[in-house]
């Protein structure tokens, strides 16, 4: 028997057993693959471009019965188990987004204030007093600027980054080179942070470099990380489970899409509660510290990722499929003399459609896509034009830039950074998460009630509209009641109002979150073929470059008199946005979660575990 035959019978052993218990509900034992080491996962490879798509048809036909179309419509639908690997991969992104928001938090304070007077020359403020910690004394401006470009630079480079992944490193490569760039530039800023540096007026330099560094290495990290956790669930299809209980169910990959990517941004969130230890460092010891905490938990990233690297699902680069999205679009442009808002645009690219007008090469080679890539790339572009809605929504998730900070330096603080509020933001997505994955989602679902994907960004609109009113409102009693009117920003007191009227703006800016964020995550990994995964990521991502440039515009009006129609602009435009986007949108929530091909065998490992696996030359899964 050859050795392509023999990985073919093993993972169809490991199936049934797999089936066997599922049925039981119980996990099934790996396959000696899992454990990591060398002879096991060689004795396990199965390379899939040798493999027939008969047998692996039949493999995943039999284990994981398809359901019919009545049960699809009467059975109760769950999620399905986790792999291991996508946890750990959670933990991966929790220390990135540690080191990322515990780091950026002190920005802005370090760049507007000043060394404050009677401090301890570290950037804290003496006790007792109103003050606030600062370094370079640049002023609000400068602060919002530069905030604002370091956020536009680390969403706009992932698109460099998804692109590097998914056609020259792939994607685990990718990111082990954003962790090697963002370690150095912690290393940067931690030694800009001394006191003596900052007393003698040279911080400025390090700490812009650190800044752009940070940004190039977030940039390459984060439109990689998501794709890769999803890769390690490997189910496209739907499939029937029954419980020792006899009740049969219909496990459903959206469903457990949405639960990994619920507990993905429960993981982001709990790294961005780090701020508090570094918002605390910076108000009562200074920047010294405050730097340095985030690397700390930043430099834990190399081990873990060596641990993992050979436990994962991974794909290689693959080129083709842009190649194959710029030959689509061009001659779909071609015949519809560029109308691409044409009906049937998409169409007259596919293969089929071209053999009837005799069209069989493209640049005199013969035609290398399918009918179904030209789909993929139809619904890739159609997730990728929902992303434009983001930007004015971002506009609204805790206001233009640093504005949100900067209002709570004008209110009274009594002794509380004036960061510390924006912890509820994380806070409240910390505690809503599991509400969402474990008790509302599936009573709707038993409730067979559809909150469909456009209904959930939607819903998500909505609630940051009214996060950017109530900021809105806030600012005109700050203007009301501060003693310098209209100019609290600059006044050397602060209103009477507490800086604890802040809350709702925070907790309306978070739950949004996990309906419109968490929601298009899934739609960028579902809605888009293998080869451009991380790329289209990088474009959701990118939205948010969009709205912080959008902020860059508006930058010279974030000052006083004009911080009220900052923060009630983008809430208008956001609630007209949000009608046309329900109405433009709305047919997409029943349309196909994921397309896919018959599945592959994978190398290594049990399907649907994904330890120790890599995926050669598949088309799509």
């Amino acid at each position: 028997m050859s050795g392509n035959e023999t990985g073919v019978v093993n993972d169809a052993i490991v199936a049934r057993a797999s089936l066997d218990h599922a049925h039981r509900n119980v996990e099934p034992r790996p396959p000696p693959s899992v454990s990591g080491h060398s002879n096991d996962a060689k004795q396990f490879n199965v390379d899939v471009e040798s493999v027939g798509e008969r047998s692996t048809c039949v493999v995943e036909r039999e284990t994981y019965p398809q359901p019919t179309e009545g049960e699809s419509r009467t059975l109760r639908k769950v999620a399905d188990a986790i792999p291991s690997t996508a946890y750990l991969l959670c933990f991966v992104e929790f220390a990135e987004r540690a080191s990322y928001y515990g780091a950026k938090a002190v920005f802005s304070n370090f760049m507007q204030f000043p060394l404050p007077e009677g401090g301890n020359g570290a950037g804290a403020p003496a006790k007792g007093t109103q003050d606030t910690a600062g370094a370079l004394g640049k002023g609000l401006q400068f602060s919002n600027a530069f905030v604002l470009l370091f956020l536009f630079l680390a969403y706009i480079i992932p698109i460099g980054g998804g692109w590097i992944a998914d056609t020259k490193l792939g994607r685990f490569k990718t990111i082990a080179l954003g962790v090697l760039i963002c370690g150095v530039s912690h290393i940067i800023e931690i030694f800009g942070a001394i006191p003596s540096v900052l007393q003698a007026g040279n911080g400025i330099a390090p700490f812009l470099i650190s800044l752009f560094l940070l940004a190039l290495g977030a940039g390459l990290f984060k439109p990689n990380v998501i794709p890769t956790v999803l890769d390690q669930y490997r189910h496209q299809k739907s499939y029937v489970k029954e419980l020792p209980s006899g009740e049969r169910l219909v496990v459903d990959p959206e469903s457990t899409i949405q639960r990994i990517m619920l507990i993905f941004y429960a993981f982001i969130n709990i790294g961005a509660f780090f701020v508090l230890a570094t918002t605390y460092a910076e108000k009562y010891i200074g920047f010294w510290l405050a730097f340095p905490l985030p690397g700390i938990i930043y430099f834990s990233l190399p081990a873990l990722l060596w641990y993992l690297q050979n436990k994962l699902v991974k794909y290689p680069p693959d080129g083709s499929t842009l190649n194959n999205v710029w030959k689509i679009t061009t001659i779909a442009l071609k015949h519809n003399q560029g109308t691409f808002w044409k009906k049937g645009f998409w169409e007259s690219a596919k293969p089929s459609v071209l053999a009837e007008k005799g069209v069989t090469a493209f640049n005199q080679k013969p035609i290398s896509w399918t009918d179904k890539d030209v789909e993929d790339v139809r619904r890739t572009l159609a997730a990728c034009a929902i992303f434009l809605y983001f930007p004015i929504y971002v506009l609204n998730d805790g206001g233009v830039g640093s504005v949100s900070a900067s209002q709570a330096s004008t209110l009274t603080i009594n002794g509380a950074p004036n960061y510390l509020l924006g912890n509820f933001n994380p806070l409240t997505i910390i505690i809503f998460v599991p509400i969402l994955s474990h008790i509302i989602y599936p009573t709707l679902r038993r409730f067979g009630i559809t909150f469909g994907r456009i209904s959930r960004i939607t819903f998500g609109f909505s609630l940051a509209t009214l996060s950017g009113a109530i900021g809105a409102i806030i600012q005109y009693y700050i203007y009301k009641t501060s003693p310098c009117g209209h100019y609290a920003t600059t006044c050397d007191t602060v209103s009477p109002i507490s800086v604890w009227v802040q809350i709702p703006i925070f907790v309306l800016a978070a739950t949004p979150e996990c309906f419109c964020n968490v929601t298009a995550y899934e739609l960028a990994y579902a809605r888009s073929p293998p080869g451009m995964k991380s790329l289209v990521v990088s474009l959701f991502l990118a939205s948010s470059a969009l709205s912080y440039a959008l902020g860059e515009v508006l930058s010279p009006v974030t000052k006083d008199p004009y911080l009220v129609w900052i923060w009630a602009g983008p809430a208008i435009a956001l609630a007209v946005q949000t009608v046309v986007f329900w109405v433009r949108y709305r047919h997409m929530n029943e349309d196909e979660f994921m397309t896919h091909e018959e599945p592959a065998v994978v190398e290594g490992g049990e399907k649907g575990s994904g330890d120790g696996v890599v995926v050669k030359g598949e088309k799509e899964l």
